[in-house]
């Protein structure tokens, strides 16, 4: 057709487009935690390879963000990252094991242990992974709410 000639979307334009905002609209700049350096000496032709990147980026973040909040959490290295999924394992202070999909769609719980999905489960995808902890974790939500109560003394200090 006449829009074939046109380049594929990368990662973060397809997220852009995904949901529903007009080219006109989007960043000029990716996400400020998504280090351009990173990026610059991949080829146009290396889109796939970049997407699964991002994802993989992607994860790391969600983990970095709140690893302070459960015994363990990491990237899982068995199941495959693709362009449109990552995987996440968390150990909560409860000491519950889950495994976690990572997708457009937000996140959600796959399997009650480490690198496993179980088909059978049919969770309800939440838009962060606080959101997820949260319904899942009492003790997430005290150190969450401790974290917190920590950085606004340290402002307040500051401040004075």
């Amino acid at each position: 057709g006449a829009g074939s000639s046109r380049r594929p979307l990368s990662g973060f334009e397809a997220k852009c487009a995904g949901r529903g905002l007009p080219p006109q609209s989007w960043p000029v700049t990716a996400p400020p935690r998504l280090a351009l350096s990173k990026f610059e000496d991949w080829e146009e032709s290396d889109l796939e390879g970049a997407d699964v990147k991002d994802m993989k980026v992607e994860a790391e973040a969600v983990v970095n963000d709140v690893n302070f909040a459960v015994n363990h959490m990491a990237v899982s290295k068995m199941l495959p990252i693709r362009e449109d999924v990552a995987y996440i394992n968390v150990e909560t202070k409860e000491r519950n094991r889950y495994c976690l999909e990572l997708t457009e769609a937000g996140l959600r719980v796959v399997a009650y242990g480490f690198d496993q999905v179980d088909e059978s489960l049919l969770m309800q995808y939440h838009e962060t992974i606080y959101s997820l902890l949260d319904s899942l974790s009492p003790a997430y939500r005290d150190a969450f709410g401790n974290a917190l109560l920590q950085r606004l003394e340290a402002l307040k200090k500051l401040q004075q």
